[in-house]
């Protein structure tokens, strides 16, 4: 089971259809694709003698050299280990010490930062750079290399956490996975064909590099921005420019896309899907979107241990939940998604009914082989064949799935469980909050209490009293903020997530600083 087959098939049935495009140019189609594929492949293997199972790092911003290298990996039978390109040198070195990847692709603006780590990784034999000659001599050259025979439990790709707390962990994802995956998406979330394309603005190391292998299953088009990430004109332009086109955005993605002016300029009709997820939705910001967009919306909750697959909200789902006022079924998180369990399960790992809070678990051929090189971890995550997600949700009785928060976000405070999430959609329907952020600060009779982090509209001024009443007026008096911190910004990873772990650490350090003090 050969990823690269994918590609493959794709080639001899749409040999001429785009397969890659920079901005509003077409850079390869298929058959162009799949030759260079197989020359990197075969630069691989004879000249950097790599075996099978071999892992092999890309450190790049999104580029079109992105899909043919990550292909190039598979077709040659080796591990793809995709980094953050926004990550420290440090960071970098860890993940490429500790994966063991003995070759790293990083593009021209990286080059100084990760050659040197040759010298500095036990295993790294060397680093190559692509968008200049010497690279384009590689991936032009003709060869006969055929792609390597798989087993289906062989790992294709080495998902490393975003690690917002300890170190980065590196989910093990297997060749049936990814492809379980895809043939899922297929069913549940999109109907794709050749004529499609997709638009990578988020980053391919992650998220949106999922989302390669349904698009080039059905010979889409995949369009890489000209700026190589996310800016929110040039979104526009592209939907403008393309026809039938879908996007992966993370939630805070939408809030900055439909809060642009420029989005009145918007071809709706050559926008055919956005699917979002990697953070919570607030329900402002779904509403705001069905609204300025149309029900293009699909959502679709995973981890990096079981990617894009545990649950999802399709379109039709999104649409009848905005028409009906349906605001439970609007913030769920969706059903099952085809061929997975899911279940939410007490603190004794037994199953709870719908209405009832637990941590969501998950079972299917969606869940990771386990985590490299950290057995420790995988026994913890995966307990009697269900991985355990480490976030809290309830179902209800048509087997709609709601988060509610990480758990270890959830604050206790004298003894009741308090979900951050649901105070943050509380302050976000203020019309001057701009963001919210709620997280537990440590209360010597409370065990905790209820901290905001407030970011404000441009040019509003908000208090503590209108912030206070106006939770007061929306949800028990137990659940408000005990302090509101107005802020400028809020600290977030490269991902646009929320890093609360800051939050709590930046408190219990004034807690730690205040106790010195009294002594």
């Amino acid at each position: 089971m050969n990823l690269a087959n994918l590609l493959i098939n794709s080639a001899r049935l749409s040999g001429e259809r785009p397969a890659v495009s920079l901005g509003k140019s077409v850079q390869l189609s298929y058959a162009q694709l799949v030759k260079r594929v197989a020359a990197l492949a075969d630069l691989l293997v004879t000249q950097h003698q790599l075996k099978k199972g071999d892992h092999v790092a890309l450190i790049m911003k999104n580029c079109p050299e992105y899909i043919e290298i990550l292909f190039g990996i598979w077709y040659a039978g080796l591990t793809a280990v995709p980094i953050n390109a926004k990550l420290h040198s440090k960071e970098f070195a860890y993940i490429l010490d500790h994966s063991q990847s003995k070759v790293c692709f990083c593009s021209p603006d990286l080059i100084e930062t990760i050659a040197p780590l040759v010298s500095e990784t036990e295993n790294l034999e060397a680093v190559i750079m692509t968008g200049d000659q010497d690279y384009e001599h590689l991936v032009a050259r003709e060869t006969s290399f055929q792609p390597a025979d798989l087993s289906p439990t062989d790992v294709a790709w080495l998902f490393y956490t975003s690690g917002t707390t300890g170190r980065p962990k590196g989910a093990m994802l297997t060749a049936r996975n990814l492809e379980f995956m895809l043939i899922s998406y297929l069913a549940d979330i999109d109907n794709i064909t050749d004529h499609d394309c997709i638009v990578h603005a988020a980053p391919l190391s992650h998220g949106s590099g999922m989302y390669i292998l349904p698009h080039v299953a059905r010979g889409a088009n995949n369009v890489i921005p000209a700026s190589g990430g996310f800016n929110t004109g040039e979104t526009i332009e592209l939907i403008n420019h393309y026809n039938s086109c879908s996007f992966f955005f993370a939630p805070t993605m939408i809030h900055r896309f439909i809060g642009d002016p420029e989005i009145r300029k918007l071809k709706k009709e050559n926008l055919k899907t956005i699917v979002y997820g990697g953070g919570p939705m607030y329900l402002r910001d779904l509403r705001q979107a069905l609204d300025t967009i149309g029900p293009k919306f699909c959502q679709i909750y995973g981890q990096g241990e079981v990617p894009m697959t545990i649950t999802g909200l399709t379109r039709a789902q999104h649409q009848q939940a905005n028409t009906n006022n349906d605001i439970d079924r609007l913030i769920s998180v969706g059903i099952a998604r085809t061929g997975v369990a899911v279940k939410v399960f007490d603190e004794n790992d037994q199953p709870l009914p719908p209405g009832e809070i637990g941590e969501i678990v998950c079972q299917g051929d969606i869940v990771m082989a386990g985590y490299w090189r950290n057995p420790e971890a995988t026994a913890e995550t995966v307990r009697n064949g269900w991985l355990h997600t480490g976030d809290m949700g309830t179902f209800d009785d048509s087997g709609f799935l709601t988060l509610k928060d990480r758990s270890k976000d959830m604050i206790i405070s004298g003894g009741t469980n308090i979900y951050p999430r649901e105070v943050e959609e509380v302050l976000l329907q203020q019309e001057k909050v701009a963001e919210a952020s709620v997280v537990g600060r440590f209360h010597p009779d409370w065990g905790e209490e209820v901290v905001a982090f407030i970011v404000v509209n441009e040019g509003a001024v908000a208090s503590r009293s209108e912030l206070d009443d106006f939770c007061i007026d929306n949800i028990a008096r137990f659940k408000r903020p005990r302090e509101y911190r107005f802020v400028e910004s809020l600290p977030k990873n490269n991902y646009g997530k929320i890093l609360k772990t800051e939050l709590r650490q930046n408190l219990e350090l004034e807690t730690n600083q205040g106790d010195k003090l009294t002594d």
